[in-house]
């Protein structure tokens, strides 16, 4: 039985193990394709898997704070595009990342309310641009998220005193100091090592209080990063809370990270949401380093990797993000004009 199992008609026994043999290779071959095949799409969908998580995150946070992210498109998208944008046309955009036309017109209302914002009638069409305030709060906020090389520390130290400042005042006076990044050195005593005595004075006469508060810059003192300095530094900045932002900003996007550089198969549409919602989580841990030079940080610093993966991912991602706004965002003229010479200066250069 064994052996009629191999014949068919007078054909040889040798002839029909052979025929066997070539039918096992070949299912085997198939089966090793159709496994690498599904390998492949496996990778080729990883990038617009973490594209969907990101997506996923965003929708799960309560509140959903979508002004927020407005006003991140609008510095990373629209004002290096000239700054003004139908409100239509950026409804269209936000929608696929879950915020809804109703939402949006919401949240713009609240941003005009703030002077973040400014509004502009066209016929039936409304028109918004970043207001002066909102212009300067931009530039104040943006420009920290897109820099590049930091330049080396002098060793000074700007020191502002706040003990003569009326009590109702002085709490108003620390948190916008603090803002600027200064750090307590002790009560009433904040230090900066990096912004100038006249640039902080600058800042006190905007908020009327220069004439109250004593500045005072020192000279450059060696060794400029002592054991003990260094540790005043972590304290005086809460360091380690900050480090612990800057690891969960790396824990969600070294997977995209990774991913792209598996293939970078992102439409245009998932490219403008994943820089977007990048720059969104950046700016928010920005606004709390002080951007410490590199010679009073430590060593491994969180920071330092999450500007680089921010800036690498950034470099990635832009030139599809901007064919999906060049068809997609719109002008009481048309189309938005192509950014200007600064935008591809981010991060140090993108080409």
């Amino acid at each position: 039985m064994i052996v009629n199992a191999y014949y068919q008609g007078d054909m040889p026994l040798k002839k029909n193990s052979d025929t066997l043999l070539l039918l096992i290779i070949n299912i085997f071959c198939l089966f090793l394709a159709a496994k690498l095949q599904r390998n492949s799409a496996i990778a080729m969908s990883a990038a617009k898997d973490c594209v969907a998580t990101l997506i996923d995150d965003f929708q799960k946070r309560r509140p959903l704070r979508a002004g927020s992210l407005i006003i991140t498109i609008y510095g990373d998208s629209i004002v290096p595009r000239g700054g003004t944008v139908w409100l239509g046309s950026l409804s269209k955009l936000v929608e696929p990342i879950g915020i809804n036309e109703r939402l949006v017109r919401t949240s713009v209302y609240r941003l005009t309310h703030e002077t973040w914002l400014k509004g502009e009638k066209v016929g039936r069409r409304s028109y918004y641009r970043l207001s002066g305030p909102g212009r300067r709060r931009f530039e104040q906020a943006f420009k920290r998220v897109y820099h590049g090389a930091q330049p080396s520390w002098s060793g000074q130290w700007t020191l502002a005193f706040l003990t003569q400042l009326p009590p109702e005042k002085r709490q108003q006076i620390r948190d916008e100091l603090e803002w600027l990044g200064f750090g307590s050195f002790s009560q009433g005593v904040l230090a900066h090592p990096v912004l100038s005595r006249a640039e902080t004075m600058v800042a006190l006469q905007e908020l009327n209080a220069a004439d109250d508060t004593i500045v005072m810059q020192t000279q450059t003192m060696e060794p400029m990063t002592s054991k003990p300095m260094r540790q005043q530094v972590r304290e005086s900045w809460n360091l380690d809370e900050l480090a612990e932002l800057y690891h969960r900003f790396l824990t969600k996007f070294r997977p995209l990270w990774n991913a792209l550089n598996t293939d970078n198969d992102l439409s245009q549409e998932e490219s403008f949401i994943a820089r977007t919602l990048l720059i969104h989580e950046y700016r928010k841990v920005q606004l709390r380093d002080p951007l410490l030079p590199d010679e009073l940080l430590p060593t491994s610093w969180e920071g330092r990797y999450a500007h680089q993966l921010c800036r690498n991912l950034y470099r990635l991602l832009y030139q599809r993000t901007e064919i999906w706004l060049n068809k997609h965002l719109e002008t009481a003229e048309g189309p938005l004009p192509a950014p200007g010479p600064a935008f591809y200066q981010r991060f140090g250069g993108l080409e």
